[in-house]
């Protein structure tokens, strides 16, 4: 069963970067896409970055400048570095990962528990 670990969240200024990582356990020999996502209070959970096991990249409009998803599949590792944080990037993140890229913008996928980054101006 694979299980998806996030962390790397806190709290930072307006203009901070931070990286999140997301350890993956219980891994198949199924390579898996993997993504970033996230959701604020009373907001719908929205996805930010995926990444399939050769590297190829997909990105949300609002974080593609800003943001950078990259995996390293020796360690079962991936990591998000957020660059020019601003106060309306405060939310809950959550690691996610699916059998394809399309299944992992819109369909069945598994969930980490989710880190806290909250960003203050």
């Amino acid at each position: 069963l694979l299980k998806l670990v996030e962390s790397g969240g806190g709290s930072v200024q307006a203009g901070d970067s931070l990286s999140l990582s997301c350890r993956a356990t219980g891994y198949t020999s199924r390579p898996y896409s993997m993504g970033w996502f996230r959701q604020a209070p009373g907001k719908e959970r929205e996805g930010l970055a995926v990444i399939d096991p050769d590297g190829r990249t997909e990105y949300a409009n609002s974080v593609k400048d800003r943001f950078t998803i990259s995996r390293d599949n020796a360690k079962n590792i991936l990591t998000l570095q957020m660059n020019s944080l601003k106060p309306e990037d405060t939310a809950m993140y959550f690691c996610a990962a699916a059998p394809t890229l399309p299944q992992l913008w819109v369909g069945s996928k598994t969930w980490g528990q989710g880190t806290q980054v909250t960003v203050s101006s």
